[in-house]
């Protein structure tokens, strides 16, 4: 699959495509246009593959081994992914041909996030489906995202050399790279505890999920007891944040402000109060990611930055680390969140304002 057809399929000229596909660090002009393009690219099974284009040219490999690298996505669809896993996703891509390995495969698996379906059904035969379809070339494995236990077990038996990105830790399970959740969740209140609100709600998936027990500890911190009405629980979708921002908008008690566990939902929630911005109070919104569209929505959006970009880095540094022999006891980095402030939050005394929108 060509640089051109993708360029004819996202109307972008194949020299953006090609800085895009080849460095995750490049912003383009026109604002959701990288997501577009990788979009594309995964649809038409593009992966820009520079060992592989080394080794046709034959280019001489002597001093360096090619490694083959796979990785799963356990918390994104593949068709409606959340914008903070996919930018993972295209620093891991690069990273790994900029170390002169293949990425040999890319799964979508919601399966292995959800404790009570890996303890129904059976994992272990998935886990072996993936590894067949590797035909054998396969060095390593990097989950991206929240990962039971009992599949990771599973990987590491069959995968052997196993590093995950995550939020919520595996417990020294597998090497990690990780960005605390529980302490992602407590910056977002603590901020908004210190503009002067009490009535502070909760916007993200709960069961399992740390920054959801953040929450709630972070309230306690302050001596506050967590409200049931003003948490909902939600997937990490656009259109579930509109939708979770209009219950609590038609609520008999809304609160004044509002945790929600990721950006793109927190988006969604930003929408749906430039809809009803006539009608209701508008709540200050803090977040955490700091995805790209974060900067691009009006007001924009306070968040808590997970660095996605080092998280990718390292990720690859420590399997290649393992892979080579070059450690041989669990591996546990934890990298430091930083709290971003912008628009969409106001002193609790000055929250109704007009000008919310996207």
């Amino acid at each position: 699959m060509s640089i051109k057809i993708i360029a004819e399929k996202v109307g972008a000229s194949p020299a953006t495509v090609s800085r895009v596909l080849n460095n995750p660090d490049y912003r383009c002009s026109k604002p959701g246009l990288r997501d577009k393009i990788w979009k594309a690219a995964i649809e038409l099974d593009y992966t820009p593959n520079m060992a592989a284009r080394n080794l046709k040219l034959g280019v001489n490999f002597e001093e360096h081994k090619i490694h083959y690298i796979n990785v799963l996505m356990t918390r994104a669809d593949a068709k409606q992914s959340d914008p903070f896993f996919s930018e993972i996703l295209h620093v891991l891509e690069t990273e790994i041909h900029k170390k002169g390995c293949i990425l040999s495969n890319l799964w979508y698996r919601s399966l292995f996030s959800n404790d009570a379906r890996c303890e129904t059904e059976n994992i272990d035969r998935v886990i072996r489906s993936m590894y067949e379809e590797t035909g054998g070339k396969t060095d390593g494995l990097v989950i991206v995202g929240r990962s039971s236990k009992l599949a990771l077990e599973g990987f590491v038996k069959v995968f052997k050399n196993v590093v995950i990105i995550n939020r919520n830790s595996s417990e020294y399970n597998v090497d990690e790279v990780l960005c605390d959740g529980r302490k992602i969740a407590r910056t977002a209140v603590d901020y908004l505890y210190s503009l002067g609100h009490r009535k502070i709600g909760y916007v993200g998936e709960c069961k399992g999920e740390v920054r959801y027990s953040g929450y709630v500890e972070a309230l306690g911190s302050h001596g506050l007891e967590p409200m049931p009405d003003y948490v909902i629980p939600t997937r990490r979708t656009e259109s579930d944040g509109y939708d979770s921002m209009l219950k609590f908008l038609r609520s008999d008690d809304c609160p004044t402000g509002i945790y929600c566990a990721n950006d793109i939902t927190a988006i969604g929630m930003l929408k749906c109060l430039q809809k009803h911005k006539k009608h209701y109070p508008r709540p200050s919104i803090i977040a955490s990611d700091d995805i790209e569209e974060a900067q691009f929505s009006k007001p924009m959006l306070t968040t808590v930055r997970v660095p996605a970009d080092d998280m990718g880095r390292f990720a690859v540094k420590i399997l290649l680390d393992r892979i080579n022999g070059e450690h041989t006891s669990v591996v546990r980095m934890e990298l430091e969140s930083k709290l971003m402030i912008r628009e969409s939050c106001q002193n609790v005394s000055e929250s109704l304002w007009s000008d919310y929108c996207i």
